[in-house]
């Protein structure tokens, strides 16, 4: 007979009757337990931080209730935005026909209204001449200052302010800003003030011999008249009030807004200048006749 040699059992059993499952490699299961734990730790931690981003919006979303002062009324930086406790004011119209919606006046305000004629007085070194009546001449000498003349013909001699010691002069038909030079320097440094040939309650200056001082070119010149009215516009000058106490300045009749004022001595007709230059140069005071 053949000899058979014993072989063991494939899969011995252990002793409590427990055969190994050898389907699957050993540990599977750990590695599952240990994946599940891992994913749930993460999950757990994306949830978290969502919550936490969540919450401060929510939050900040919703206003807080309003407070005592939030519900005051009163004005506050911005007083036109906040109600009234008398209500929405009730349009007028102002001076230009204009409605207005403004509240009621305070009481510097009312106080304008009650005197309408009352008018702020401007800063003479800022605001432009205004076309007042000219004030009555006065009889200072020649070497005081005067005022403007008075409506009758009188002889007057005119004085620059910013330069006493010169005054209107006609030399070689052009009028000049020049010291006193003789009794013929006088003589043509004196003129007859009369109503305006344009304006009655304006001023023509005429020299001695008849002539009258006109603008020409905006030049002040002594011409004779011709008895044309751009003659009689030419050599018209109204007085406006002036930045110096007695002084006046000289408009132009047909061109508004154009003032005498000497240049380099010369006599010229220029544009009005807020400045402390021209207002020197453009007042005069019309003083006692020099001759």
């Amino acid at each position: 007979m053949p000899e058979t040699t014993p072989q063991p059992p494939p899969h011995p059993p252990w002793e409590n009757g427990w055969v190994p499952d050898t389907s699957r490699a050993p540990g599977t299961r750990r590695l599952w337990l240990a994946g599940t734990l891992a994913i749930a730790t993460v999950v757990a931690c994306i949830t978290a931080i969502a919550v936490s981003r969540t919450t401060p919006d929510q939050a900040s979303a919703t206003p807080p209730p309003p407070t005592d002062a939030a519900l005051d009324h009163g004005p506050g930086l911005l007083s036109f935005a906040s109600p009234t406790a008398t209500g929405p004011a009730t349009p007028a119209k102002d001076k230009s026909g204009m409605l207005t919606t403004s509240p009621t006046p305070s009481s510097s305000a009312t106080a304008s209204a009650a005197a309408p004629g009352t008018t702020p007085k401007a800063s003479p070194s800022s605001a432009k001449p205004s076309k007042s009546t000219p004030p009555k001449g006065s009889s200072g000498g020649s070497g005081g200052s005067g005022g403007s003349t008075q409506q009758s013909p009188t002889h007057r001699s005119v004085r620059s302010v910013n330069y006493p010691d010169r005054y209107w002069h006609v030399s070689d038909g052009y009028v000049k800003l020049d010291p006193v030079r003789g009794s013929e320097s006088r003589e043509d440094s004196t003129f007859t003030v009369v109503k305006g040939l344009a304006n009655s309650s304006c001023y023509s200056f005429r020299t001695s011999d008849g002539k009258y001082l006109r603008h020409r070119n905006f030049v002040l010149r002594a011409d004779r008249s011709d008895g044309s009215s751009l003659f009689h516009q030419d050599a018209t000058f109204c007085a406006r009030t002036s930045a110096y106490s007695g002084a006046v300045m000289l408009e132009s009749v047909n061109y508004p807004g154009r003032f005498l004022r000497h240049q380099n001595f010369q006599l010229k007709l220029v544009s009005y200048q807020n400045s402390d230059l021209y207002r020197a140069d453009s007042a005069f005071r019309l003083v006692d006749p020099l001759a």
